[in-house]
């Protein structure tokens, strides 16, 4: 069985499991943890700011069901996005290895396997109320339309900031039973991070883009990437800060923010167009910068309700 070029090595899950499970962990991106990751911290930076807002700590019990829920849709839309991709993959150096795309999977297979991770997904859903299963329901028209965007514009990376950040809006949702400023605020500031960080990821196929016709950002930008990919950081930084100020947050918080901001500053500088390699280290760089928001927003929430207790 082939080792995908951004699985994370030395790939013990692939070792211990049956082979015939192989293409069905690399078809869901479970070789590839990032993907979920990255679907899960806007669910806990919202989630945290409700938090913030309320003055008590994150609700933990959310938290882990946000994560099982990230795991399983993140399995389920990478299969549909592979589902619609296939012919394409078969063309692009990275891509031409995947399940679908070299035949080790059938579409039939896939389309099983695709709707078994969306039932889990919907039981993690069904553990909510009615206003944040709504919520929840309705990114699936994003996430829908996600892999047909590369092909009629340039701006596909938006699309997955639509999708990748609707967290934002679910973990608030989750934890109010309704959406106020903060959550939108917050869920902007998600969406300008994933197209940040979405464009350096799709440096690696800039060059197999250009040939097969796909869109994105990172061909878009051309030459001045790294200055656009700084300026939709630097918005994810603003929108924090408006998110935060509007729920009154402490200094945990903005000592998170700091560091988040300062991490994908760190990035920006660290960015070159032609390093295949540091394009996907810097990518996936973006757990810890999304941990640090994170870090510093359940910090301060958790300071607040002892100095209630």
């Amino acid at each position: 069985m082939p080792t995908l070029p951004d699985s994370v090595p030395p790939n013990a899950l692939l070792r211990r499991l049956p082979q015939a499970w192989t293409p069905y962990v690399q078809l869901a991106r479970i070789d590839r943890p990032i993907g979920w990751q990255l679907l899960l911290l806007p669910c806990w930076w919202s989630d945290a700011l409700a938090a913030v807002a309320q003055g008590r700590a994150p609700l933990w019990g959310h938290l882990a069901l946000f994560t099982i829920g990230a795991i399983s849709m993140r399995g389920a839309g990478s299969a549909w996005n592979d589902l619609v991709d296939r012919d394409i993959d078969r063309q692009v150096e990275r891509t031409k290895h995947r399940p679908l795309a070299s035949g080790r999977l059938t579409p039939r297979q896939a389309k099983i396997f695709l709707l078994c991770l969306a039932l889990v997904g919907g039981l993690v859903l069904i553990a909510f109320d009615w206003f944040a299963i709504g919520v929840g329901m309705a990114s699936l028209i994003v996430v829908a339309a996600y892999p047909f965007a590369k092909r009629f514009t340039f701006w596909p990376q938006a699309v997955l900031g639509l999708a990748f950040a609707w967290g934002g809006l679910m973990g608030w949702a989750g934890a109010m039973g309704s959406l106020a400023a903060p959550a939108f605020l917050i869920y902007a500031c998600a969406i300008f991070w994933t197209i940040g960080y979405d464009t350096i990821y799709a440096l690696q196929d800039a060059r197999d883009d250009a040939i097969v016709g796909v869109r994105s950002t990172a061909r878009l930008f051309g030459e001045d990437v790294k200055s656009g990919v700084g300026a939709f950081y630097g918005a994810a930084a603003l929108a924090g800060v408006l998110a935060l100020w509007g729920v009154g947050a402490g200094p945990a918080s903005w000592l998170g923010l700091a560091g988040f901001a300062a991490h994908l500053a760190w990035q920006v500088a660290r960015m070159r167009r032609d390093d295949v390699g540091a394009a996907l280290a810097l990518f996936r760089s973006n757990r810890d910068a999304g941990l640090i928001l994170f870090a510093g927003l359940a910090l301060d929430g958790v300071l607040v309700a002892w100095s209630h207790s």
